[in-house]
């Protein structure tokens, strides 16, 4: 790796990167200012895919951050752009709330449960069994399934939530029908957000707390990959993984040093 191109662009996850239980990480609002002042093109990236860009522009402020809502990219949006390239002006029915709901609409997608094109499970609350089941009939029917991520939890303040890849997993085992997950670790999602920003794999890195999505989804697409231990992932769990991210540290203000910032001499 040593001859990998310098790194103009960034791609960061959200959630034990930026933020740690609604409070910024140490650092976090350095690094943001850092890429500002360089000019270097970024996305926060996140598999949660409730929110919308705005939403979460929102909530990173009120913890401090600022991030602009076109620096944001979701599994809800990831999901979107597959299935506009896939089924443009398609049909779904939607498990999820207003992040992909409004990710689909704004594609043309017509959110239906008579006879869609998909099933598309994303992340909610107040998971249905009744919606779950029209799912399971409709996927039995002959929809084709779509969830936005295969995460099997979500953190709350009481503890572990059921999140998308457990419903998937529920639905999967009455369907025998496996669901396509768009968001992390496929590298597509990683894909989409390079073309979203404009940026190349050869002079990208990726920022992420965890080795099973982050990492692997920014080594399989070809990225310089970074492990930062504020989150999921603790440094005695690297090495299970048969592979490694190109750095560890030990939060993203390590990094702030890696952002070039423009030589105002020059000129």
């Amino acid at each position: 790796m040593s001859d990998r191109k310098p790194i103009d662009c960034w791609l960061t996850d959200m959630d034990g990167v930026l933020v740690h239980e609604g409070q910024p990480v140490p650092g976090a609002e350095d690094f943001l200012g850092r890429l500002k002042r360089a000019g270097k093109p970024f996305l926060v990236l996140t598999n949660n895919s409730i929110y919308t860009p705005r939403d979460l522009h929102v909530r990173l402020r009120a913890a401090g951050l600022d991030v602009p809502v076109e620096s944001i990219y979701t599994s809800a949006l990831a999901t979107a752009q597959f299935l506009d390239d896939q089924r443009p002006h398609g049909s779904a029915y939607v498990l999820g709330e207003a992040g992909l709901t409004t990710a689909l609409h704004e594609i043309g997608y017509i959110l239906t449960d008579l006879d869609p094109d998909y099933v598309v499970l994303g992340e909610t609350r107040t998971y249905s069994f009744t919606s779950i089941t029209r799912a399971i009939r409709l996927i039995n029917n002959g929809a084709r399934f779509i969830a936005t991520n295969p995460d099997p939890i979500g953190p709350s303040t009481e503890g572990a939530l059921p999140a998308t890849g457990s419903v998937a997993a529920l639905i999967t085992k009455a369907t025998g029908v496996e669901p396509y997950f768009v968001g992390k670790p496929n590298p597509l999602m990683m894909r989409n957000a390079l073309n979203t920003v404009g940026g190349h794999s050869e002079s990208t890195a990726m920022i992420g707390d965890r080795m099973d999505t982050d990492v692997v989804s920014g080594m399989e697409a070809g990225l310089y990959t970074i492990l930062v231990l504020t989150g999921v992932t603790t440094e005695k769990e690297i090495a299970r993984y048969p592979f490694r991210p190109q750095r560890v540290a030990a939060s993203i203000a390590e990094l702030v040093d890696m952002v070039d910032l423009p030589d105002l001499a020059e000129g």
